[in-house]
């Protein structure tokens, strides 16, 4: 066994592999950018390094350095994590020369695997099920045309060389499927350098079933049974559970003997995944087709890793030390059901575009044998435009669907991340949608139950109002008790923060909130045991016992509980499931200026400009695109949400814009805002 490994990758997953090698009595090095010299990947390892700028391609991708450090540290292994190096057959045989081990797949596994349409044509030749596509390495855009008519629209774009849903575009009809391609090959460039694309035919109602394999240098294969992992957005997933919903023991085993096979054809050796794509009966009509092999560990490894009670992270450092597989497929078992949720730093009302800023406060729930939290963020860190925009992934276990389902509920309510919009309150929703909780789900289903998770804004409730002035109130009156204690006046009225004043009882304690722009006055009024409340809409009576950010309220008719969070002006109220946020307003403060501007559209985020679709002068309508942007090495459109004129144009492709950047104004006289459409 290694003595000292070194960990080439950062967040959460260097994190995780950490604490494994810790257990195994295993030292660790990290490797870390600019943007990451206080991370908390840094402080898990036992020493770390420096690798260089912030972009990945300056650090985490500059796999020369990575092995200067590790033979300079003495590091035996390289766990690649998920990601950056981690499917790099190239760098894998860098690290083989430098006698340092790869703790992966052969480089040639992650050759056969790593072109979609190269690992097609091995499956077919391996007679793993294949959906009907093209899968050719002749790109003219005629050929691609016409197959994708010979396959049947709508058809799917693939990047050959991709992954995580870059370089993936559908084309739902004829006229669409040029611009697609041009997209897709983009994004392709962008992100793996290859603008091969393959083509294969989009299911309507498809599942996401993935198997778990893994593999020893003496000759054994396992498969650790499956995942679904269909709920998705923008094609990347966003919750995960084990086993799939449905699934029968016959199909389990048909499927995980494809899966085997898969990885025997190419001589896998260690973890890797074998993702197919199965119409929504699969369990029962047996339509399952193999999609792609991801050589390396994946995100969602975890829920596997509950209902086995393995540590795959473990298995993977015995067979890359050369041990055989701790377990062969006999001795594996089921145990319960387990869910992961990926809680992300996005805006699941605007298309799920990432939002950046920094963590001013985070809670989450209790750990325990069932509550998992994989992260690689603290409270007080910043999401960059650098990295994904993960926060956090979210795994419980339950003995049964319904149990882990209840579990990752509970769960959630007792996540909260306040600084820049997040997706908390939209995997709430999921948990308890009837259809989720029914098992009936595919890669459609956020798209079909949009109307009721995202539902419209809430109006601020008078609930949640009085239990965040309450909670305030409270606060302010026992720091002014603290304060006029240390004075040596406990009862000076002019040290207390409360509503005295002179000859005029009955006055309150005033607080300001804004949403969406509006302006909510709450006044807090003390009367006995209780309080009087002026309220945007009421003045009822009000009864609380506030303990420290948790309130019991009581408001006129209404009972509940609530937590209120307070960081900086940011103000997160989660009652009975659901989440308000206010911004703190000082009344006596001039208020900002506002900046925004009606006729000009702006950058949703940091990024470079693709192409400019109109010019100067252009008369343009409602929904027309008029800027192709990449951030994250994903594409955006800017689209004008009014009929309008271009009057300026600020960028030409290649530029970098920062997020809030003016792109474009039109006429004057019409008021637009943009819209991003992926």
């Amino acid at each position: 066994m290694f003595s000292k490994i070194l960990i080439a990758n950062r967040g959460e997953i260097a994190v995780r592999v950490a604490r494994t090698a810790r257990r195994m009595g295993i030292q660790t090095v990290a490797v870390f950018s600019d943007a990451d010299r206080d991370a908390l990947h840094v402080s898990a390892c036992d020493e770390a390094h420096y690798l260089g700028g912030s972009a990945p391609r300056d650090s985490y991708l500059r796999g020369d350095k990575v092995l200067e450090i590790a033979k300079r540290c003495g590091a035996q292994a390289i766990h690649p994590g998920y990601g950056f190096l981690s499917e790099n057959a190239a760098f894998a045989r860098q690290c083989a020369d430098a006698g340092i081990v790869f703790i992966g797949p052969p480089p040639a596994a992650i050759e056969a695997m790593g072109l979609k349409a190269e690992s097609k044509r091995l499956m077919e030749r391996a007679t793993v099920p294949l959906v009907p596509g093209y899968h050719g390495t002749d790109q003219n855009e005629v050929l691609l045309f016409a197959e994708a008519k010979r396959i049947g629209f709508p058809v799917l774009i693939k990047a050959s060389a991709g992954g995580g849903g870059k370089g993936m575009k559908v084309a739902e009809s004829e006229s669409e499927f040029v611009a697609s391609l041009a997209s897709a090959k983009r994004e392709a460039t962008n992100s793996f350098g290859n603008d091969n694309v393959l083509l294969e035919r989009y299911l309507q109602r498809p599942r996401h079933i993935e198997i778990q394999v893994f593999a020893d240098e003496l000759g054994h294969c396992v498969y650790l049974f499956e995942r679904d992992c269909s709920l998705q957005r923008r094609h990347q997933k966003v919750i995960e559970e084990a086993p799939a919903p449905g699934m029968t023991e016959a199909r389990r085993r048909q499927m995980g003997e494809a899966a085997v096979a898969a990885a025997q054809a190419v001589g896998y050796v260690g973890a890797g995944t074998v993702e197919f794509i199965a119409e929504h009966d699969f369990a029962t009509s047996g339509r399952f087709y193999f999609m792609e092999m991801n050589t390396r560990l994946q995100v969602e490894h975890p829920v596997t890793e509950m209902i086995t009670g393995l540590d795959l992270v473990e298995w993977q450092l015995r067979v890359a030390s050369g041990e055989r597989l701790p377990k062969l497929q006999d001795e594996l078992r089921i145990h319960g059901h387990a869910f992961e949720a990926r809680v992300y730093a996005e805006n699941p009302r605007n298309q799920f575009l990432p939002a950046l800023g920094p963590i001013n406060l985070l809670r989450t729930p209790m750990v325990n044998a069932d509550v998992r939290i994989d992260t690689g963020v603290r409270e007080g860190d910043a999401i960059t435009p650098n990295y994904d925009p993960m926060i956090a992934k979210l795994i419980v276990h339950g003995e049964n669907r319904e149990q882990a389902l209840q579990r990752l509920a509970l769960a959630l309510d007792q996540y909260a991340v306040v600084g820049f919009s997040n997706n908390v309150e939209f995997l709430q929703r999921v948990a308890r949608h009837p259809a989720f909780v029914a098992g009936d789900i595919d890669t459609g289903f956020i798209a079909r139950h949009a109307a009721d998770l995202l539902p419209p804004l809430s109006v601020p409730s008078d609930l949640a109002l009085a239990a965040c002035a309450l909670v305030e109130w409270s606060a302010v009156r026992d720091a002014s008790v603290a304060r006029a204690a240390a004075a040596g006046e406990p009862s000076s009225p002019w040290a207390l923060a409360d509503a005295f004043w002179p000859n005029q009882p009955g006055n309150g304690v005033d607080f300001v909130y804004s949403q969406g722009g509006a302006h909510l006055l709450v006044s807090v009024i003390p009367q006995g045991n209780g309080f009087l409340l002026q309220l945007p809409n009421s003045a009822p009576c009000a009864v609380a016992e506030v303990s420290g950010e948790r309130i019991s309220l009581t408001l006129g008719e209404m009972q509940c509980t609530a937590r209120v969070l307070r960081s900086g002006k940011h103000r997160l109220v989660l009652l009975a499931g659901e989440r308000f946020e206010f911004a703190a307003v000082d009344r006596y403060t001039p208020p900002e200026l506002d900046e925004g501007h009606g006729g000009y559209l702006t950058a949703p985020m940091p990024g470079s400009i693709v192409s400019v679709l109109v010019s100067v002068g252009d008369i343009v309508k409602k929904g027309q695109p008029l800027i192709i942007m990449e951030a994250m090495k994903m594409e955006h459109t800017i689209t004008a949400i009014h009929d309008g004129t271009v009057e300026a144009i600020y960028f030409v492709a290649k530029e970098q814009v920062k997020e809030g950047a003016e792109l474009v104004a039109l006429s004057a006289s019409i008021t637009s805002e943009s819209t991003v459409n992926a």
